[in-house]
């Protein structure tokens, strides 16, 4: 722990290393590049947990999109959800899997990310439900 009073709470780190990870999948994707090239290329040294969710999302794909197809509604495919509520989703059951945070910590920073970066205005309720049984599924 730091004596800067001024030192960001290691929480508010933590969300921000999410909202940094999403940017990162994000621009590889629209980029049509590897995330790690992403990663290689930053200006500003990024946390370790940004670079182990970036890591752990991109080398884990199949795996998360099969748990995350298994998860939707008959009608609803992978194809069909908006590119940031898919990264969302894959940041979101990648964590759960890692089991390294509280489940109720998870999904709530992954609605938030909905809530702020999401395709609709339903995107943060959309990765609740998702989100949600996937925890019930996998823990």
């Amino acid at each position: 722990m730091t004596d800067d009073p001024f030192a960001p709470k290691p929480a508010t780190q933590r969300r921000e290393a999410r909202e940094r990870a999403i940017a990162v999948l994000y621009e590889a994707e629209l980029r049509a590049v590897p995330a790690a090239q992403i990663l290689e290329h930053q200006v500003v040294e990024l946390d370790s947990f940004v670079v182990d969710l970036v890591v752990g999302v991109t080398d884990n794909v199949e795996q998360l999109d099969a748990e995350i197809d298994a998860l939707l509604d008959q009608g609803w495919s992978l194809d069909r959800l908006g590119m940031l509520d898919l990264w969302i989703l894959r940041l979101g059951v990648h964590e759960l899997l890692r089991n390294d945070a509280p489940v109720a910590v998870v999904i709530n920073e992954a609605v938030e990310l909905g809530n702020q970066f999401g395709a609709t205005e339903e995107s943060g309720r959309f990765i609740n439900g998702v989100l949600g049984a996937a925890a019930k599924r996998l823990l």
